[in-house]
Formats: C-alpha cells, sequence, structure tokens
C-alpha cells in the first residue's frame, strides 16, 4: 500500500520537498490519507480539520483526529466554522471549507493542498455530470491536480483517486482506528447519496473502476482540446493593437468543441470578467457566430465573417 502511495505522490507532486496541507475530517478515506501521507511523506505534511458546527459530533471527531495526529507527531489545527443550516447547505459548507483551508495553508506557507476524493468519488461525479448533460470538460471530473476552489493560484492534489473506497476503509482498519461515520453520507435528500447508493447496486454492470476510468480518458480528451486550442488561437488571433478586439482569423467550419475554447481564449485576451457565462451562453454565442451572425457576450461584440470572427468591446450603454 504504501509504496503504490509514494508512486501515485510523485506521479503529481512537482515540488520536491515541499510542504503540504491535507484535509481530513475524520472520515475513513481521509484517515487512510493521514495514515498513508505520514509514513511516506515524514516531516511534509500538516492537517486540518473542518468543524462546520452542523452537528453537535463533529467536535468530537475533530478531536479524534487532533488525538491521532499527535501520537503520529503530525501538527493539527482545528478549523472552525459557524454555517447556518438552511437550503443548499452542502454547496454552502464546501465553498467555506475550502476558503477556510486555503486561508490556513497559506498562512503556514504550505505549498498546496491534499484531499482524500478516490475513484468511488470520481464514478459520482461523473453520473452526476452525466445526467445534467455535462460537456467533456465537465465529464471529465476530478483532476488529480488541480486548483483549490475560489483561490486559482493554491494547488489541490488528489492522490487516491486511483483507490477504491473499500481499500482506503481496509487501511485504516488495519491501524486499529476507528473513523468517524458522517450521517449526512446516509441522507438520500443529497443527489451525491442517491447517486451513490444507486451504483453501489449495479455493480455487477456499472462499476466504479469503469466509470473513474473514463472520466480519465475524457480527461485526457479535454487536455487534447485546450492543447490544439492554444495553438489555433496563436496562429489565428490578430489582435487590433489596442487590446479593445481582433479579428480571429479561422476556417468557420472549425468544430464547435473546439470553437468553445478559442471564444473562452478570445474572453480572456480581452480582459472579460473571469466569471464570464460559459456553457449554453458561451454555445449560443459560437452557434451564432459560426452562422454568421452578430451577438455579445461579457461586453464583447463579436461578428461572423467569411475570413473568421471579429471582436470588439461593446460600447457601454448610455444613461438618459
Amino acid at each position: 500500500m504504501l509504496a503504490r502511495f509514494r508512486a501515485d505522490w510523485d506521479a503529481l507532486n512537482q515540488l520536491g520537498e515541499a510542504r503540504y496541507g491535507l484535509a481530513v475530517s475524520g472520515g475513513p478515506d481521509s484517515m487512510a490519507l493521514l495514515l498513508l501521507a505520514a509514513s511516506a511523506l515524514p516531516g511534509r505534511v500538516a492537517i486540518a480539520t473542518v468543524d462546520h458546527g452542523l452537528r453537535r459530533e463533529s467536535a468530537d471527531e475533530a478531536r479524534m483526529v487532533a488525538r491521532e495526529c499527535a501520537a503520529l507527531a503530525l501538527p493539527h489545527v482545528t478549523l472552525t466554522l459557524a454555517l447556518p443550516a438552511g437550503a443548499g447547505i452542502q454547496a454552502r459548507a464546501r465553498t467555506a471549507r475550502y476558503a477556510a483551508l486555503a486561508g490556513w495553508a497559506r498562512d503556514n506557507g504550505l505549498a498546496g493542498l491534499v484531499t482524500a476524493h478516490h475513484a468511488d468519488d470520481q464514478a459520482e461525479t461523473l453520473a452526476m455530470r452525466l445526467h445534467r448533460g455535462a460537456g467533456v470538460r465537465g465529464l471529465a471530473g476530478m483532476r488529480p491536480v488541480a486548483a483549490v476552489p475560489g483561490d486559482p493560484a493554491l494547488p489541490l492534489l488528489r492522490p487516491l483517486l486511483g483507490w477504491r473506497r473499500a481499500t482506503l476503509a481496509a487501511v485504516v482498519a488495519q491501524a486499529g482506528i476507528a473513523a468517524a461515520h458522517d450521517p449526512s453520507n446516509d441522507d438520500l435528500r443529497f443527489e451525491r447519496v442517491r447517486v451513490r447508493q444507486a451504483l453501489g447496486g449495479a455493480q455487477d454492470w456499472l462499476g466504479s473502476e469503469g466509470l473513474a476510468a473514463s472520466a480519465a480518458h475524457l480527461a485526457e480528451a479535454d487536455a487534447a482540446l485546450d492543447w490544439a486550442a492554444a495553438r489555433l488561437f496563436a496562429a489565428s488571433w490578430q489582435p487590433d493593437g489596442e487590446g479593445h478586439g481582433g479579428l480571429l482569423a479561422l476556417d468557420t467550419r472549425v468544430p464547435p468543441a473546439l470553437g468553445l475554447r478559442l471564444l473562452e481564449r478570445v474572453l480572456a485576451a480581452l480582459g472579460a470578467d473571469p466569471a464570464a457565462p460559459r456553457g449554453a451562453e458561451l454555445a449560443r454565442w459560437q452557434a451564432t457566430l459560426a452562422a454568421g451572425g452578430i451577438a455579445t457576450l461579457a461586453g464583447i461584440r463579436a461578428q461572423g465573417l467569411p475570413e473568421g470572427w471579429r471582436f470588439a468591446r461593446a460600447a457601454p450603454h448610455r444613461r438618459t
């Protein structure tokens, strides 16, 4: 197990002997991450547990993680939040959790954050995104190396994406540790729980390993699209010299999937808001240009021409 973890870690880590922060909730997945990293990366990890303040048991779970870290001579801190209950609690908790972890990592000079997402999580993510009609980028699921949500400059590493949930539980059981159990993982009000239970009953014909492998293949396809878009953009983008617009001189029959990536690069080149519309709105913009039409998105006016797509910042609306 340890040799496997070291190999998976070395495949992701690009910063040598840098120190990283581990997000450990006390559940079996994150406790397995704690045990594996403590042995494979001595002196190179610090641990944080986020107590969302939503369950009375969460404080005890954080103290359990603290005790295990003390036994392993690892630095540990509990980050306490005060989230009000209500609609969208899982999404709000996720946002607040990552913000707290990112602040902790930066305050302690850590090179990045490490989480215990695994192959079963990846399969669940793919299934949920298939249901929503996601494209290649969404169906690629969680990446082994990404950016911490809300902090794009801080790396997020997931060395366990190739591991099954049962394997990680076995690591914890062999260590004689009683991991915490979050009852929300059994609450059918949450989509992920419903998907998890459905996949659990379909393992004989819809296995998590196959779904996770498909997500990895889609991630390769996603990277290939970005690779092609970067080169096509470099060859075809003709800025106006003032940064207010330009011409994307390309064959207007460019495949839509590639055209969408090119439009994202145009928006970035012209300084559009990073939160500019994506998804369906970007697809409608691309379709209009491909048909030779005129449309505006995120303050950028574009026109489809025989020689390519021309862009200019839209004039601001006048107040009367």
